[in-house]
């Protein structure tokens, strides 16, 4: 438990250069109080105390006004930064190293009991506001920008922008992109989100470009038809 919680710690410090002291993540880091909580309402949930499970996760966000449902599935070294109206599905899963910023959504998009919520591979993050919905796949090392709509699987190492979300992949690749801290085991992924992809300006960038293509070609046709003449 003790190394569970020193590796909690230390993700804040290797994703958040904001941290000054570790009794200020233990007092002051609601995303770190929320994993707590969350912990301790999955093993309740596995062990089928429902009620029970969901009375702790619900005291957690009332608290820290982070919503994580108690069957959630999340993995180690994840941050959540801010976190403020963070909400994550029943049946999400959230593999290592993960860091969310606040009013991000996983949440799902049908009322069937079965697997619903998103599924975030390691290294990945998401910006804040963004939405994740369905039993998506997000690729280990991607990275969804702030206010995206991601409704389709990303694939590894690539960005999504916009809404609905549009893929680009990511210049060189996740080793290349991200550094690991071998004592915290953390992957120092990059936080970037203004130099991310703007793939609408791109599309438009691209439409111009071939009008101005087609335009060319319409101007030698018209001198070469005035030749003829």
């Amino acid at each position: 438990m003790l190394e569970t919680l020193r590796r909690d710690i230390q993700a804040f410090f290797a994703r958040d250069p904001a941290v000054r002291s570790t009794l200020e993540v233990l007092l002051c880091y609601p995303g770190l109080h929320i994993l707590w909580f969350h912990r301790l309402a999955h093993q309740l949930w596995q062990r089928e105390f429902y009620l029970l499970g969901r009375l702790v996760s619900h005291l957690g966000r009332f608290l820290t006004g982070i919503e994580i449902h108690p069957g959630a599935r999340i993995g180690p070294g994840l941050v959540i930064d801010h976190g403020m109206g963070t909400v994550i599905g029943e049946t999400a899963e959230i593999g290592a190293n993960v860091l969310l910023y606040h009013n991000v959504t996983l949440g799902g998009v049908t009322l069937k009991k079965e697997k619903r919520h998103p599924t975030v591979e390691d290294g990945v993050v998401i910006g804040a506001g963004a939405k994740v919905l369905g039993p998506v796949r997000i690729g280990a090392h991607a990275r969804i920008g702030a206010n995206a709509v991601v409704i389709k699987d990303v694939p590894n190492n690539s960005v999504v922008v916009g809404v609905p979300g549009r893929i680009q992949m990511r210049n060189g690749n996740a080793t290349a992109e991200a550094r690991v801290d071998g004592a915290a085991g953390m992957v120092d992924g990059d936080l970037n989100h203004h130099l991310m992809h703007d793939t609408t300006l791109e599309l438009i960038q691209g439409l111009q470009l071939r009008v101005a293509a087609l335009e060319g070609e319409i101007t030698q046709l018209k001198n070469a038809q005035r030749v003829m003449q």
